[in-house]
C-alpha cells in the first residue's frame, strides 16, 4: 500500500540519521553502546529516563552530548536537600516600572527547556520531587494558579548514585513509574577505559555536531508510533508484563513469592514503544522478540519491588525478569 511504503521509506531515512547520531555521541561517550542505545530509545519514545551509576562514569557528559546531537536546548539542576520547587519551576516576582506601577512578572526556571538533566534527583525533598513529577507527567507546571505549558519536546534525564544513601530521599513509586526506563551505567571494561583515556586526556577533545533539531525529533517520535508491531511481539510483551505481577493468573508461583508489587499497564505501553525505537535504531521496520528481550530489564526493573524473603535469598529484579522473559519467549517460540 502507498501509505505503508511512505512509512518504510521514512523509517529507513530515520535509521540512517540515528546511525549517524549514535556514531557522533560515541566519539565522546566511548564504548557504552547499550547505554547510548537505551537513552536514544527512551527519547525517541517520548519518555524520560533514570540513569543509575557510580560517580565519574560520564552521565553528565552524555546528557550534554545528547543535547548537541539532537539539537535540543539543555539545562542542568544539581539536586540538594534544600532545593525548593521554585528553583526548578520558576517564580513570580513583583516588578516596579519607571512610573511606579507594580506588576508580577514570571521568571522561568530551568524546567523550561527541552532536555533537563536532574542530577542526583534523590537528594531533593519529596516536595521538590513532586513538583518535577507534574512537569514530567503533564508537560506543564502550575505557578500562582496559572498553567504554563512546557515546550516540545521535553525530556528529563535524571541521575542517581546507587551507593550513597545518606541525605537522600528515595523516589516514590509514582515518580519512578514516570521514567520510561531505568538505565544502569556500569564501569567500562579495560579496552573501553583505555579508549576513554586516549580520547579525553589529549590536547584536543572530540567535537560533535547536530544531527537532528527539535522539530525533526518530534517527527521521529511520531513516526515511531506508526511503526507496526506483530501480534507475536505484542503477545510476548503482555505475557511478560502480566507474568511479573504477583497474584495475577499468568504469574508463576515464584513471582508471587518474590515480589511485593509489579508493573502496571504503563510498563506494557513503555515496552511497546521502546521496542519500536530499538528497531528503528537498528535500521529495521518493525520490532522483533530480540527487541523485547533487550529492553525488558530497563523498562521493568524500577517498576517492581522485591519482598523481604526474596532480598534475604539474594534475588534481584533483573534475575526475576530474565526468568519471566525466558518463559514468555519460550511460549511464543513454541
Amino acid at each position: 500500500m502507498p501509505g505503508n511504503e511512505k512509512v518504510v521509506d521514512a523509517v529507513e531515512s530515520l535509521g540512517r540519521s540515528l546511525a549517524e547520531a549514535r556514531r557522533s555521541i560515541e566519539t565522546r561517550f566511548v564504548g557504552q553502546h547499550a547505554v547510548v542505545e537505551q537513552v536514544l530509545a527512551a527519547i525517541l519514545s517520548g519518555g524520560h529516563a533514570l540513569l543509575v551509576g557510580q560517580p565519574g562514569l560520564g552521565k553528565t557528559m552524555l546528557v550534554d552530548t545528547l543535547g548537541t546531537v539532537l539539537g535540543l536546548g539543555t539545562a542542568r539542576v544539581q539536586f540538594t536537600p534544600d532545593l525548593m520547587p521554585a528553583d526548578i519551576l520558576g517564580s513570580e516576582v513583583l516588578d516596579t516600572d519607571a512610573d511606579g506601577r507594580r506588576a508580577f512578572r514570571f521568571i522561568e526556571g530551568p524546567v523550561f527547556t527541552q532536555l533537563l538533566m536532574a542530577d542526583e534527583i534523590n537528594r531533593a525533598s519529596p516536595r521538590t520531587q513532586s513538583a518535577l513529577l507534574q512537569a514530567m507527567a503533564e508537560g506543564e507546571v502550575t505557578i500562582g494558579g496559572a498553567h504554563r505549558p512546557l515546550g516540545r519536546p521535553f525530556h528529563v534525564l535524571a541521575t542517581q548514585n546507587p551507593i550513597e544513601q545518606e541525605g537522600t530521599y528515595p523516589l516514590p513509586e509514582a515518580q519512578l513509574d514516570r521514567f520510561i526506563m531505568q538505565i544502569d551505567v556500569d564501569y567500562p571494561d579495560r579496552e573501553t577505559e583505555r579508549a576513554i583515556l586516549l580520547a579525553t586526556t589529549g590536547v584536543e577533545t572530540a567535537h560533535v555536531r547536530p544531527v537532528f533539531d527539535a522539530a525533526g525529533l518530534v517527527e521521529a517520535q511520531q513516526l515511531i508510533r506508526r511503526m507496526p508491531v506483530g501480534e507475536g511481539v505484542m503477545a510476548s510483551i503482555l505475557d511478560l508484563v502480566r507474568a511479573c505481577r504477583p497474584g495475577a493468573p499468568e504469574a508463576p508461583g515464584w513471582i508471587s513469592d518474590s515480589l511485593s508489587w509489579g508493573p502496571g499497564p504503563r510498563a506494557a505501553q513503555a515496552l511497546m514503544l521502546v521496542t519500536r525505537a530499538r528497531a528503528a535504531l537498528q535500521g529495521r521496520f518493525a520490532p522483533t522478540l530480540d527487541d523485547v528481550a533487550a529492553m525488558a530489564a530497563p523498562v521493568l526493573r524500577h517498576r517492581m519491588a522485591l519482598g523481604y524473603a526474596a532480598r534475604a535469598r539474594g534475588e534481584s529484579a533483573e534475575g526475576l525478569i530474565a526468568r519471566a522473559l525466558h518463559l514468555s519467549l519460550a511460549g511464543r517460540a513454541a
